[in-house]
């Protein structure tokens, strides 16, 4: 049996203190452990080819990107959503890039996927 167990009640400020304190440790830990999100930037559409689906992007967005080539210029395969609207040279266009490489039957193939739409 469990004798001299009582009831105990804190303080409603305690209470509350004390639950606000474990919902912002879990954030900063979520923030922490959490995987990066791609970043979102935008660039301008430096030309676009429909029947490959080649789009070369150029702005000072595209100089820290993985895959950028040394002349400015970001090409890749473009991945879009169905009914977005054919990029034109000079559109601004808002994307996230994954930039892969590696051997496929002993050659080396480097890979850009650009996934992005024009910015209105």
């Amino acid at each position: 049996m469990l004798c001299g167990v009582g009831n105990v009640t804190l303080p409603t400020p305690v209470f509350v203190a004390g639950g606000a304190l474990c919902v912002l440790a879990g954030y900063l830990i979520g923030s922490v452990v959490a995987p990066d999100t791609p970043e979102r930037t935008t660039a301008v559409v430096f030309s676009y080819d429909s029947e490959t689906a080649e789009l070369c992007l150029t702005g000072d967005a595209i100089k820290d990107q993985e895959g950028a080539a040394s002349n400015g210029k970001l090409c890749g395969d473009w991945r879009r959503t169905p009914g977005a609207l054919t990029p034109t040279k000079g559109d601004k266009f808002r994307f996230v890039s994954v930039s892969t490489s590696g051997t496929s039957h002993g050659k080396a193939e480097h890979q850009v996927l650009i996934y992005g739409d024009i910015v209105k």
